[in-house]
């Protein structure tokens, strides 16, 4: 289910029935906001940021300056926009860099919120922008904890420091020397989590702060439990003054009282946010964008950026030079699809699109095993019938089927569905000349 799916269209509902009236009265304004509170308490926000927010809303939208515009509507919106941006942001905040490398990142968290999966996704996003991180492990307790940070480490390419069961804060101190030594810029500890918070846990992290230098101390909660995760983060904030937080499995959670709540509450940014369970699946949390998809206006600069990732400058240039010379091939088109499958699948794209929620995917139009079978069914052709389609008669897909594991109606709706794209990449190449003149 998209992001903030629930909550984006009890909005959606509840402004565009502003949007028909017109004029606005100060009544109907207050009777919008009224319906706004109910849908923000029924995605789990906090009661006293959901009253905060509504009041503050109110009190700039019944201004004189919204009731007498010509459309008071956009102008409500509008003022929902900028609060939602205020309420989680009111911006990117980016992590620290120790001013004497190496920077140290101390990860907690309760059990069960992927810390220790979220330290090899921050480990594979910091060398994203040229770093080099070391992983620690930290957290002794938890039976296979150590290995799974191995697992995870070695997926996202990053050397894991261990000592086995030894006291957690020499394992630290001794990690820190270690980088220094090894040329690591970045140390990310993975401390134990509980079950609950307790003190045994809490002193432990404290000791920990106090025997390494640390830069940042990153609080992971899962978004899905809602006002509990604004409670760990409010109590590991009392305790060990938190720099920030991650949220995880927000891809997951259909109302996101927890997003909308955590900075409120304890006045510490939402730094990161995990968005599946890839080792790539972490972005750097912006309010502006995550409150324009609340209100159904879309995410483009990001959709922007998953598009980069995925597609580099030279390859796009060859793509449109294929569209151009309708030399369209059978590889390309599955390259497409690679394409699509990196950048999170058509859901994930059409969720950060303006008016997402007039656009409904059924599950699994575009899941991983599609793409998986039209792969196996291309590259089980011969390269002359990637190139030459049209040359695969009934024998050819007799053969390629039983290579990749598939049947001829699976063939058939693949050249298909090929060659409809190509009838439509040739009238937006036909567009595309008549706008130039």
């Amino acid at each position: 289910m998209a992001l903030f799916a629930s909550l984006a269209e009890r909005l959606n509902h509840i402004f565009s029935k502003l949007t028909k009236r017109g004029r606005l009265t100060e009544l109907e304004i207050r009777q919008a906001m009224r319906e706004v509170r109910i849908a923000l308490l029924e995605a789990d926000v906090n009661l006293k940021v959901a009253k905060n927010f509504i009041a503050e809303v109110s009190e700039k939208a019944v201004g004189q300056q919204v009731l007498a515009s010509l459309n008071p509507a956009q102008q409500v919106i509008k003022i929902v926009n900028e609060e939602l941006i205020a309420l989680m942001g009111p911006g990117n905040v980016k992590l620290e860099v120790a001013s004497k490398l190496p920077t140290v990142i101390m990860m907690c968290g309760l059990q069960g919120a992927g810390k220790t999966t979220m330290c090899a996704k921050l480990a594979v996003l910091l060398k994203k922008q040229g770093k080099r991180p070391l992983l620690v492990a930290g957290d002794v307790y938890r039976p296979a904890a150590i290995d799974q940070l191995k697992v995870v480490g070695g997926k996202a390419g990053a050397e894991v420091f261990e000592r086995g069961t030894q006291d957690p804060v020499k394992t630290a101190r001794e990690a820190v020397e270690y980088a220094r030594k090894m040329g690591f810029d970045t140390v990310v500890i993975d401390t134990a989590g509980r079950l609950h918070i307790d003190e045994r846990l809490m002193q432990e992290l404290e000791n920990i702060t106090k025997a390494v230098e640390v830069t940042e101390i990153l609080l992971t909660v899962d978004a899905m439990t809602g006002q509990d995760a604004v409670n760990v983060a409010e109590t590991f904030n009392q305790r060990l003054n938190i720099t920030g937080v991650i949220l995880t499995k927000l891809d997951g959670d259909t109302r996101g009282g927890a997003c909308l709540s955590i900075k409120a509450v304890t006045g510490k940014p939402i730094k990161f946010i995990g968005v599946g369970e890839k080792i790539g699946d972490l972005e750097p949390f912006y309010p502006d964008r995550m409150a324009s998809r609340i209100l159904g206006m879309g995410d483009v600069l990001s959709l922007i950026e998953k598009a980069q990732e995925a597609v580099s400058e030279q390859q796009a240039k060859e793509l449109e030079k294929k569209m151009r010379e309708n030399s369209f091939t059978l590889t390309d088109y599955l390259s497409q699809f690679e394409a699509l499958k990196k950048m999170g699948g058509a859901n994930a794209l059409l969720a950060m699109l303006p008016g997402a929620g007039k656009y409904k995917l059924k599950e699994g139009d575009f899941d991983e095993k599609r793409i998986e079978r039209i792969r196996a069914i291309i590259l089980s052709m011969t390269p002359k019938e990637r190139d030459n389609p049209q040359i695969i008669n009934s024998s050819r897909k007799r053969r390629i089927a039983l290579g990749s594991g598939t049947s001829v109606q699976d063939i058939n709706q693949l050249l298909k569905q090929f060659e409809q794209t190509k009838v439509m990449m040739k009238q937006m190449k036909g567009k595309g000349r008549r706008m130039s003149f």
